[in-house]
């Protein structure tokens, strides 16, 4: 399996509307008392939960929607990506964050909660990066079969054979490797697998998942999980959007004969390879990475991160609702605000018409 480009303007009319929302998934329920008086402004509470990797580009979207809308709160939980969509189809919160697209029996629980199709579409595209803290070590290249072996546990100093190919003529120490992952269920974790499963030539033998399989390492929650046990050791080496990671080494990974560093362009460019996943809806843009490219430039760890929210709502003030935020996040001066904050990659060109025409469907019913 493997798995795993926009630009509206975000109207002043759209963005005065009152976002007072109940989730999403409550289809058939009233729209929950949101206050609709807000004159200029908007007015109201909207909440979503998901993915961890989101947080600093939703904290950025959130300050300018706000900012617009004084009388608007948006509230977003970082759960993980397993917790959001789970929330989502229950009718807990608005809309979900995911680092991973909805499995085929999420879409058909997600559409029978919302009494219509889904709208998930791709607001935010990052690397992974492969993040390690080791003295001495100020650059580091990495295969994808090293990486498979290293997480899953067979090599265990630094100093391997394995890595000392990668890196020919530095000077390894022999210090353990204290390999950190995920603790909660993750689109991170299932993006990371699912290269390791696809590219490491057998090295790694967890399979694609959101929860980590292998015993052993270190477990932490969520992406500050991950940065904090990997900045507070010496010898560790984790996995994290590449946004989050701070100070820490981020590996060069192999892809073909040279080793591509995890930048925002290099992650972008997974996109022009990818491949739309078959039998959803229109509204529906997920898509599977060729994560064993050898395109020059290409970084394939790469994490694609869904807004997923319903198309059709009983009311149309529930619609206008929707379509309001998610009008914002695909918008350019959304996109750009994510950039500036997260380091993600604005997403561009006929991929961009695509999902501004998903979210352009959402209406009442």
């Amino acid at each position: 399996m493997n798995r795993t480009k926009l630009r509206i303007a975000a109207p002043a009319a759209m963005l005065a509307i009152a976002l007072g929302l109940s989730a999403c998934g409550a289809a058939n329920e009233s729209d929950g008392g949101s206050d609709t008086s807000g004159g200029d402004g908007v007015s109201g509470t909207l909440n979503g939960a998901g993915a961890t990797s989101q947080e600093a580009a939703i904290a950025a979207w959130k300050k300018q929607f706000q900012t617009a809308n004084s009388g608007a709160t948006v509230n977003y939980d970082p759960v993980g990506s397993g917790g959001g969509r789970e929330q989502f189809i229950a009718g807990g919160v608005a809309f979900a964050g995911s680092d991973s697209y909805l499995e085929d029996e999420e879409v058909a629980a997600a559409e029978k909660k919302c009494a219509s199709d889904v709208v998930e579409v791709p607001v935010y595209v990052s690397p992974i990066a492969v993040i390690y803290k080791l003295d001495g070590v100020k650059e580091l290249n990495l295969s994808a079969k090293t990486i498979g072996a290293i997480f899953e546990g067979t090599i265990t100093t630094w100093d391997d054979d394995a890595i000392k190919a990668d890196n020919p003529g530095v000077d390894l120490p022999d210090t353990k490797i204290t390999a950190v992952h995920r603790s909660d269920d993750s689109g991170t974790t299932k993006n990371f697998t699912n290269y390791l499963e696809a590219a490491s030539d057998g090295s790694w033998t967890g399979g694609t998942v959101e929860t980590w399989p292998i015993k052993g390492g270190e477990a932490a929650e969520g992406t500050s999980g991950v940065v904090a046990a990997v900045s507070g050791g010496n010898g560790t080496i984790g996995y994290a959007d590449e946004s989050q990671a701070g100070e820490l080494g981020k590996a060069n990974v192999k892809v073909g004969d040279d080793f591509i560093a995890p930048t925002p362009e290099a992650a972008a460019k997974t996109l022009d390879t990818a491949t739309p996943v078959e039998g959803r809806s229109k509204t529906d843009l997920a898509v599977d990475i060729d994560r064993k490219t050898e395109e020059p430039g290409v970084y394939p760890i790469v994490l694609v991160s869904y807004q997923i929210a319903c198309q059709t709502y009983p009311d149309a003030k529930q619609a206008e609702l929707v379509k309001a935020w998610l009008s914002y996040v695909v918008s350019s001066e959304g996109q750009t605000a994510a950039a500036e904050s997260a380091g993600s990659a604005p997403l561009s060109g006929d991929f961009a018409t695509k999902v501004q025409a998903a979210v352009e469907t959402i209406s009442a019913a």
